[in-house]
């Protein structure tokens, strides 16, 4: 058997090696690093695979985030809403900005940012909505965006962890995630379904207006070179990376399905097994044997119910099996974040989750005989 990697990203490589260092060789004789076709021609790509009007990389996923917050106008002061179970980077940028983040609590079966939780925590601050494609697929995007509608927010989707997801209407349509709101943002760290080989970030719109002017946000604020008509970063995407992406792009589909397929073996394993709780999928997908397009599994994310998690975490360890846990803190319990405003009431499923979740090795590479195992050795461990 394999060595088992949490992320394993060598062997991703070795299957479209000779197209990668193409492209990557390509960029290096024409030595435009900075801006160049490469860029461009992935910009276009992306945009073509997303329905999206505009794609604005970027150098990271955090930038995407803050510079959709810019792009938006949003003043000192202001509220953001957003999920308190994720990574710190979406509340990060909200601090930087020196906007007000107004964390709430999520839903136990998905993960994702808790509707009512949203209803109760707008005030007349309130001018946006952070809603957290959590672990590979999207928040419950109608709602959220009636309620934008209903209080004249804005609605920016972090989408670092579901792009290739669909998100269906209730009527039947379907749209890739990170193009309901108003901004979507993403990341195409290593780790993730498009990952690139370092860093690197993507801005979504479906408005010209303001894909203007994040163009010129990412760019030092210029449009015409020495003349910085907004405030802006230096948050540009470099050519090896859209190299490398682009290169990537057209497997992606592939890559979610090897992901669902994965799930799907780790779903029937864990099947009977009463004291783990299997991540659900949130449209009519729950059926394991018919795990749709809603779910790209950027994390296999388990709820451990009366199990000591570090026993199982360490016994994984000494069995040579990577697992992780995402995520330990709550957000409104960091000590960067903490807010005496916050009740622990209003926390309830985010503070449970955060002593229950576990996640498993998920990548394109696992096989049978790797998931046979990581569940095999779970399930002796429950077992005793």
């Amino acid at each position: 058997m394999n060595k088992i990697q949490m992320v394993d990203l060598k062997g991703q490589y070795t299957q479209i090696k000779d197209v990668i260092n193409a492209s990557i060789q390509e960029v290096m004789e024409t030595t435009a690093f900075i801006n160049g076709p490469k860029v461009q021609e992935f910009q276009k790509n992306l945009e073509a695979y997303l329905g999206v009007k505009h794609v604005i990389p970027c150098a990271n996923g955090t930038d995407a985030l803050q510079i959709a917050m810019m792009g938006l106008g949003l003043k000192p002061g202001d509220e953001v809403i957003t999920a308190d179970f994720t990574f710190a980077a979406t509340v990060e940028v909200i601090a930087l900005l020196q906007l007000t983040p107004v964390l709430v609590d999520v839903n136990e079966d998905d993960f994702n940012i808790n509707i009512e939780a949203i209803k109760k925590a707008i005030t007349p601050k309130t001018k946006a909505i952070v809603p957290v494609h959590l672990f590979g697929q999207c928040a419950n995007m109608e709602a959220v965006m009636e309620i934008a509608k209903a209080h004249n927010l804005y609605v920016i989707e972090d989408n670092a962890q579901a792009i290739g997801a669909n998100y269906t209407y209730k009527n039947g349509k379907k749209v890739k995630a990170g193009t309901i709101g108003d901004v979507g943002a993403t990341s195409f760290f290593p780790s993730k379904n498009l990952g690139c080989y370092g860093d690197g970030g993507a801005i979504f719109t479906n408005d010209d207006d303001l894909a203007h002017t994040l163009r010129g946000i990412v760019n030092h604020g210029m449009y015409e070179r020495y003349h910085h008509d907004v405030v802006g970063v230096n948050s540009r995407l470099d050519s090896i990376q859209a190299a490398v992406l682009d290169a990537k792009l057209p497997h992606l589909d592939t890559y979610n399905k090897a992901r669902q397929n994965a799930a799907k073996k780790y779903n029937l394993a864990f099947k009977d097994v009463k004291n783990i709780k299997t991540p659900k999928t949130v449209r009519n997908c729950d059926d394991i044997c018919d795990i749709c397009d809603c779910h790209v599994f950027h994390q296999y994310t388990l709820q451990l119910k009366g199990i000591d998690r570090d026993a199982l975490v360490k016994h994984l360890g000494e069995k040579s099996i990577p697992c992780g846990v995402y995520y330990p803190i709550p957000l409104h319990k960091q000590k960067a974040y903490s807010d005496e405003r916050y009740n622990e009431e209003d926390f309830a499923v985010t503070n449970k989750l955060a002593k229950e979740v576990i996640s498993l090795p998920m990548h394109t590479e696992l096989d049978n005989e790797q998931i046979d195992y990581i569940t095999s050795t779970i399930i002796n461990f429950i077992n005793g």
